[in-house]
């Protein structure tokens, strides 16, 4: 996800009752509909407002981050929400998580964007998956499963045909925002398994919500937001909160939310619907001109989500 949120494996189980399954499925599906929205509406921002990726990425993290830290804050109490900077260790993790997880991340997404457009830089990004599936096999000197095989498979395939359009002598996007778009799928896949431990010590928000603060603080210091000369309109305004709001801070609450409703094999199910919204919305709305080839190779690494949606019991301890 360009949520980018760390996977809910080691999260409560979900709880049962229809009523209360249908709300964890709504949450979740809202929350990835508003991530692949907040994908289309950045791609306005970087080719029709005059933002930069580096610009809004700060942004993001730093007002996200706060928000998240607040909530963490009125929920457990400021002590809780600082027990991680009282140990060395996880304080250094916490920093690299930062560093290479969610600016990493955050930064090759938009500059696929900014470079390219939502649809490609979202579906390419979800190829994070398909690499920790690599990443999981080499740790373990053996080959996936069959199921896992076939969806590597499926996603390198599917890869070639959305930015070549099953042709050999040419892409569908510059080389730059092809670039920029695979970095993204390999910081997705380092983001989602490095803070696993952490996460099961203190919380999904209050390690990704000062993972942000500190990637803010971080950002201010190479490239000061304040003293960026953005032409501001109410439109660009409406976006930029959009994507601060609403495509990262309430998508991530509702991500929280539904996580201890549903299982994780549906939450990563359900998560597919980003690269789906991010790709219809662009189509419809900014004219994206996709070829039926790169369609389908879209829909391959969409399937390959679907695959890799449920995790065999021995890699999740691998993991774990």
């Amino acid at each position: 996800m360009n949520q980018q949120f760390p996977s809910p494996t080691l999260q409560a189980q979900p709880t049962t009752g229809t009523s209360t399954h249908l709300k964890g499925m709504a949450m979740v599906l809202t929350g990835a509909v508003l991530w692949g929205l907040s994908g289309t509406a950045a791609q306005v921002l970087f080719q029709h407002k005059g933002i930069s990726p580096l610009w809004l990425v700060n942004v993001r993290m730093g007002i996200s981050g706060i928000l998240l830290v607040l909530l963490v804050i009125g929920r457990q109490g400021i002590t809780d929400a600082l027990q991680i900077f009282k140990h060395a260790k996880d304080l250094v993790r916490l920093l690299l998580f930062s560093l290479f997880g969610l600016i990493g991340v955050q930064y090759s997404y938009f500059a696929a964007i900014h470079y390219g457009n939502a649809a490609m830089a979202t579906l390419l990004q979800n190829l994070g998956p398909a690499i920790l599936t690599i990443y999981l096999a080499l740790g373990q000197r053996k080959l996936p499963e069959k199921r896992w095989l076939l969806a590597v498979v499926i996603a390198f395939l599917g890869t070639f045909m959305l930015v070549t359009g099953g042709k050999f002598n040419g892409l569908q996007i510059s080389m730059t925002a092809l670039i920029w778009g695979l970095v993204s799928a390999v910081t997705l896949a380092f983001y989602t398994v490095f803070p696993e431990k952490m996460i099961h010590k203190y919380g999904t928000a209050t390690v990704v919500g000062w993972a942000m603060v500190i990637g803010g603080l971080i950002l201010s210091v190479v490239d000061q937001p304040w003293r960026t000369h953005v032409h501001f309109t109410v439109s660009s305004l409406s976006l930029i909160a959009f994507v601060v709001i609403f495509g990262t801070f309430v998508a991530f609450y509702l991500y929280l939310a539904s996580i201890k409703l549903i299982s994780p094999a549906e939450t990563s199910l359900l998560a597919s619907a980003e690269p789906l919204t991010a790709t219809i919305v662009s189509i419809a709305f900014l004219h994206i001109h996709l070829t039926m080839t790169s369609m389908i190779g879209g829909f391959l690494i969409v399937l390959m989500v679907i695959l890799l949606a449920s995790k065999p019991k021995s890699v999740r301890k691998e993991r774990g």
